[in-house]
């Protein structure tokens, strides 16, 4: 007999061997039937994965981060099981579950080019596979069948990705006539899947690689209910009428040129206006909390970057280096504003008293992102973050922490993202080559973020190997007003940084100590904040901060003179106003004027001149009555100040 340990802390025992299936259904059949994968001591699995000891488990439903990821890696298989066959021959990359739905690398050979038009049928054929219930199965081989079994089929992808893994952690998995390379874990069996569509095809490099061969990455999302299905095409459907994209257009915000360069925004006048003003208020916030503002250059000595482990982790993704007159001489376009920091910090002596010591930037900093993964403004090439660095001392890094905390939630109130959860990125204690820095500091950086998020009360998950290269970090993943998931807002500690510059202050002993340096930026950058808070509000900005706040509609052109009057009066309170004299009825200047979201429609005529007034209508509200000016001024004044509660 084993002990399970539940999530509620209640424990009870079955027979070794038992699964993680067969105990949802000893609880109840219902549950059973919705349960699609298992956590056994941390670990996700296949619910029909045997138990031999004593453990902890989770039991998951599609509901939860670790159902959808079984579900939708499952989906992937289900995909290339219809691929294979309706195309013979096909050979596979990977297929791994995303944020939303899953995707399959695949190679259809020379002579074949799918489609959109060939979806409907690669659709027809998944449905046709799930009724059947095949059950995935799994199977651990040594890594000579593995190799026999994929040089028999050609597949010279999964050869070459095989090679890579260590004999004895190889298994593959069968569901019906395919058979893939897979770590799992997967669903129980093909007929969980109830509702599936096919989104779209791109090209895809393998392993990103633009030198190697661009295969075909077909795009899918599944779901074990039909009306899951009808509600995420629905979203959709919206989405597309919120795509930043689209709106950054509209009511020019922004703009790409080819001759400027991919990936490289450029900030029309309205979007610079809006810009400026999240830029200011953040500014506004950060000197009531005792942050300094810095400016850095734009480059700095390849040298810097070295120091820093930046040019270790990101010098391929970085454009290339700067050759000046002098030889041997080297600059870097910076990737990230920190280690200019830290030399700001070594400009001088530091003493205990002197900490903390918080230096914010708005910093422009660029990275060579492959073009085919450039996306509006969420993947850019050159992008400005709202950084900062705290440098303090150890007994001062879980007050800071928290004060960072306070900030973030603070800009998230008066944005309106009032649905989020706080990540606790950690370091994946199997692979630690992929980081820097010693295992005490490490384990000292997580305990604080940790015990900090556990004192604010955030509702959080953790995440083994997300960890930035030189620390742990607290990211906010915030739910938009349809419901997609973005990370806004990151915080994170590093006792690197402060080792490799050898930055040091004079504590009350009279000996040198290193500080601590944590990272933050609410907004994370600029570009894909605004991009994000785009399709929040879907251009309908909050009334402080939208570019335009008033338009004001003459009837006819013989008020236009009062409209110049009531324009000047509003901008002389510093209330963005203007003026739309064309010469329409005013039945369609109020529909243009909506459709470029501007808060306020103040229509005038004869009665409004007369009495110095104006007809008050709001976005999307309709009429709000007739108010003299100074009353509209302060009526306006008065939403502001409610939306920016400060």
């Amino acid at each position: 007999m084993i002990k399970i340990t539940f999530p509620d802390g209640s424990v009870r025992e079955y027979e070794a061997g038992i699964t993680g299936l067969d105990i949802a259904k000893s609880i109840s059949n219902s549950l059973a039937r919705d349960i699609v994968s298992v956590s056994v001591n941390g670990t996700n699995l296949d619910a029909t994965r045997p138990i031999h000891t004593d453990a902890t488990i989770k039991l998951h439903k599609f509901d939860d981060p670790e159902g959808k990821y079984a579900f939708w890696h499952s989906s992937a298989h289900l995909m290339a099981e219809a691929l294979e066959a309706l195309y013979p021959g096909v050979k596979f990359g990977i297929g791994p579950p995303i944020d939303n739905g899953f995707y399959y690398d695949v190679d259809l050979g020379e002579d074949r080019v799918l489609t959109d038009a060939d979806l409907p049928d690669i659709e027809a054929k998944m449905s046709e596979l799930a009724k059947q219930k095949n059950d995935y199965q799994r199977q651990e081989v040594s890594k000579q069948e593995a190799l026999d079994y994929f040089s028999d089929k050609g597949d010279e992808y999964k050869l070459e990705l095989i090679n890579e893994l260590e004999d004895g952690t190889i298994s593959f998995y069968q569901q019906g006539n395919f058979v893939d390379l897979c770590r799992g874990p997967h669903i129980p069996n093909t007929g969980f899947i109830k509702a599936l569509k096919l989104t779209s095809i791109a090209g895809a490099y393998w392993r990103g690689d633009e030198n190697r061969k661009q295969l075909t990455r077909v795009y899918g999302i599944t779901f074990p209910k039909k009306s899951m299905l009808d509600e995420y095409l629905e979203m959709l459907e919206q989405a597309k009428e919120r795509d930043h994209r689209k709106l950054g257009r509209e009511l020019e915000l922004f703009m790409f040129s080819n001759r400027v360069g991919q990936g490289l925004p450029i900030w029309l006048p309205k979007g610079a206006a809006l810009r400026e003003r999240l830029e200011n208020f953040l500014r506004s916030v950060q000197r009531k909390h005792g942050y300094q503002q810095v400016i850095t250059p734009h480059i700095g000595q390849k040298e810097l970057y070295v120091t820093s482990g930046h040019y270790a982790k990101y010098g391929k993704d970085s454009f290339q280096p700067i050759n000046t007159p002098a030889e041997g001489e080297e600059f870097l376009l910076k990737p990230m504003n920190c280690p200019h920091h830290c030399e700001i910090y070594n400009s001088k002596p530091r003493s205990y008293k002197d900490l903390p010591i918080r230096m914010a930037e708005f910093g422009t900093v660029y990275r060579y992102e492959q073009s085919g993964e450039l996306h509006g403004l969420t993947r850019v090439r050159g992008f400005t973050q709202d950084d900062a660095h705290i440098f303090c001392r150890p007994d001062q890094l879980k007050d800071e922490f928290i004060k960072v905390i306070d900030i973030i939630l603070y800009i998230f109130k008066v944005l309106d993202f009032n649905d989020y959860t706080a990540q606790i990125s950690l370091r994946d204690p199997g692979n630690k080559d992929k980081y820097i820095g010693t295992d005490e500091n490490w384990e000292k950086a997580e305990a604080a973020i940790i015990e900090a998020a556990e004192e604010k009360g955030l509702h959080t998950t953790v995440e083994t190997g997300e960890a930035a290269f030189y620390g742990p970090k607290l990211d906010f993943m915030v739910k938009d007003a349809i419901g997609r998931k973005w990370q806004l807002g990151t915080i994170q500690v590093d006792y690197n940084l402060p080792d490799r510059f050898e930055l040091e202050y004079i504590g009350s002993d009279d000996h040198r100590h290193r500080p601590v340096m944590i990272h933050r930026a609410p907004f994370g950058s600029m570009e894909r904040f605004v991009a994000v808070l785009i399709e929040h509000t879907g251009g309908k900005f909050p009334l402080w901060l939208t570019p335009d706040q008033v338009v004001v509609l003459p009837i006819s052109e013989k008020y236009n003179d009062y409209a110049q009057k009531v324009l000047n009066y509003l901008n002389n309170c510093d209330i963005r106003t203007l003026i739309d004299g064309r010469n329409e009825k005013i039945g369609r200047k109020i529909r243009d004027n909506e459709l470029l979201r501007i808060p306020y429609l103040l229509i005038v005529g004869e009665n409004e001149q007369n009495e110095e007034s104006v007809s008050v209508r709001r976005q999307g509200e309709g009429d709000k009555g007739t108010m003299k000016l100074k009353e509209f001024e302060q009526y306006l004044n008065k939403e502001i100040d409610k939306l920016l509660l400060y």
